[in-house]
Formats: C-alpha cells, structure tokens, sequence
C-alpha cells in the first residue's frame, strides 16, 4: 500500500543536503513527492547549521558535518537526519534521541569499495610501487626487486571483522594469503581465516595489518607505540577506518626507523573541512607512504548506493513511521490498515504512557485498529492507526499526554 496523500503534504516538507550528497538520492526524494530540495556543496560550521536547520523536517549530511546537540535543538522542525555514509559518530545521538529525531545510515553500501582498496593498497605497498612511481615522475629509473614481495603466502592481519573486514578477508583469501582477525566479539570466520583472541599475537603474526574499527573509547589510539613496537619488522599497516585509532606521531618514528617497510592512511584525527583545503600530516614525504583524502568507500557505485539505501529509509520513516534501522528511535514497522489514519507517539520512556494512550482513545469511544510500541532506554515509539472519522481528536487527544516528545499524523 502506498499512501495517497500526507496529512503534510510532501512538497512542503523541507529537506536540506549538505556534502554534495549523490544525486541518486535526490532523484528518490523527488520521484516520492519531496520536491522542497536546497543542496550545499560542502560541510557547514556548528553556527551556519544552527541558522541553516531552522524551519528544517530532513536532513541530509555525510561525515564532515558535526551535528551537536545545540544543532539538534535549534531545529525545530526536524524529524530525521540521514547520515549518507557508514558511521554516525559525527552525530550526537543522545541529544536527537531526546528530541525524537530518527537517525538514518548506510552500514553496508561502500563494504565493497572499501575492501577493494584494500587489497589494491597491499599490492602496491608490498611492491613498494609509491617509491617506484615517485622516483619516475622525477625521472629517476627505480627498476629493482629489492623489497618487494607477492602478497601470496603472507599474513593479512584484519583488526575489526565486521562488513568491511569480513569482505577483505575473502578477497585476501582468494590472492593466496593468510588472514587471521582480532574482533572484541566472538565472530564466525569466513573461509580459512582464524580468530585471534590476543591483538599483539595478531600483531606479532601480520606482514601486514588492516584496521577496519569505530572510533571509541575502546579503539582509540590502539595502534601506539607499544602496539608497533609489536608488530613485525618490515610489516605494513593500513588504516582506512576512522583518523583517531592510530598514533599517527608514533607511526612516523616506526615508519623513519625503519620498523614498518610502508602505511597507507585514509582518515586523520584533524582534516579539512572541503575538497581543496590545505593538508598537513606528520606521515607527509615519508617513503613506501600513501595517503588518501578519506575516500575509502568513494565510488561512484557507493555513493549511488549509500543514497539510495539511506533515502529508502527516510522516505519510509516520513511516509509510514518506519523506524528500523534508526540509531535513537526505536525500531517499529506497522503494515497500513485500510481505511484508517495514522498517527506516531514518541514519548519518554516512562511507566504509564501507553496506558494513558488507550485510556484517553477509549473514553472519546475511539477505536485502535493497529498499535505497534517499542522502546529503548530513553525513549518510547509507538504507531496507532485509527478509524479515520476520529483521527483528528485522536491526534488532539496524543499532543499533550503527559511525557509526550513528539506527535505526527502521518496520513
């Protein structure tokens, strides 16, 4: 079933893309009636979005743009923000559970981009090809074989078997490596690869190490100086997860004294806010060393499909309150009811609403045809669709119930 009509309307619902979001993403929203559309190219300051977010029911951002809790609360009209990428640590979580705003990602749709790079960065950096092709653009002839090496037969090291990880183990798998894998959870290996329980037996065993981790209180820095001191000499490691997992000052003593043959890093603790920025790192003009502008998951393809996977889920959350795969909003889907009108509850999680809920719907004589509640610690999200005739004094009767966050008619 697909609704005819919302009790607001599509075209006046205001959505705002930061971060040259693909316009894949764009074609969906307005094939489904969203046409109030503004773009930015690139990310916006705490105080531009503060101004920017007002008035605003969607939003859209990548991983450049910070959205506080002073954002969150200056947006008086948002219903949900659309993470289009793989993390959602840019994002104050807690503030928008608070407020009732739906968080959205893509946990899955640049797994392949990333993990091709992957093993496109092993190849090259085991061969030393960043030497070799820096020496011929200064025209200096570096044909040797002197440190270079097949990736077959060696050790691949994946800290992190989640999506990315996973995939990179069957494609290291499938060129003749190795793969053992370090993951805080007990996780089923694909193929022939082996679980490690203990980081530095990973580290110690690696010719090279690939980190596909979040950022945490649990991963932060976890590559020290201890932790290279571990790894093999002439090992390679590879950092395409997030900018704070490494000590990237450490890394350069361990890359100059000749511990490490070669890195590849993706992501810093500080970057620039846009494509063309000025970029400074302490892992600059270091040999067998390639660095990247985050753009592991940065396909054509990813993009497309991030767009679409995020904006399924947001078209699906304003047109029916469907809220799985949301970060703060509980997870609830409800098939329409023919005939009726609904309505979505989100409200503190606290004994009483729901009865309070029914109680009040009951005494007016007003019949629930679907109800759906789910909560989590902070919140609760309920969806009712009622008899049509009443849903207005419905709605009415739901706006102010004690511990209410936010009230929508839906259709």
């Amino acid at each position: 079933m697909t609704a005819a009509a919302t009790s607001y309307p599509r075209n006046k619902i205001k959505v705002l893309l930061l971060e040259n979001i693909s316009d894949a993403a764009v074609r969906e929203l307005e094939a489904a009636g969203y046409t109030q559309i503004e773009r930015i190219g690139g990310a916006l300051s705490e105080a531009q979005l503060i101004d920017a977010v007002k008035g605003v029911h969607l939003l859209g951002i990548r991983s450049k743009t910070r959205i506080t809790k002073d954002v969150i609360e200056a947006a008086d009209k948002l219903l949900a923000i659309g993470a289009f990428c793989i993390g959602v640590n840019q994002v104050d979580l807690k503030a928008a559970t608070e407020n009732g705003v739906a968080v959205f990602n893509a946990p899955y749709s640049n797994t392949r981009s990333v993990a091709e790079l992957i093993i496109g960065l092993c190849v090259m950096l085991i061969r030393k090809i960043a030497d070799k092709n820096a020496a011929a653009h200064r025209g200096e002839w570096l044909k040797e074989a002197k440190g270079s090496f097949e990736l077959r037969g060696k050790t691949l090291g994946i800290i992190g078997y989640g999506n990315i990880g996973s995939q990179v183990s069957t494609m290291a798998e499938a060129m003749g490596m190795q793969v053992i894998y370090y993951d805080i959870a007990t996780k089923l290996p694909l193929g022939n690869a082996k679980q490690t329980p203990e980081l530095k037996d990973l580290l110690k065993r690696s010719n090279v190490v690939t980190l596909h981790v979040p950022s945490d209180a649990t991963t932060r820095n976890m590559i020290d100086a201890d932790a290279l001191k571990a790894m093999r000499k002439g090992s390679i490691l590879i950092n395409h997860s997030r900018g704070d997992v490494v000590d990237l000052d450490a890394l350069a003593r361990a890359l100059k004294s000749g511990k490490l043959a070669g890195a590849a890093v993706d992501v810093f603790p500080e970057e620039p806010e846009k494509s063309g920025d000025k970029f400074e790192s302490v892992l600059q003009n270091l040999p067998n060393v390639i660095l990247t502008p985050h753009i592991g998951g940065s396909t054509e393809e990813a993009q497309a499909s991030i767009g679409l996977d995020v904006t399924s889920k947001l078209i699906k959350y304003l047109d029916f309150g469907t809220s799985e795969g949301s970060h703060t909003v509980p997870p609830v889907s409800l098939p329409p009811q023919a005939g009726t009108h609904r309505i979505l509850h989100i409200h503190r999680n606290v004994p009483g609403v729901l009865g309070e809920i029914n109680s009040r719907l009951s005494k007016r004589g007003i019949n629930i045809v679907g109800q759906y509640l789910n909560t989590n610690p902070e919140i609760g999200y309920v969806i009712l669709d009622v008899e049509s005739k009443l849903s207005k004094e419905a709605f009415e009767l739901l706006k102010d119930v004690p511990g209410t966050v936010k009230t929508r008619m839906v259709y």
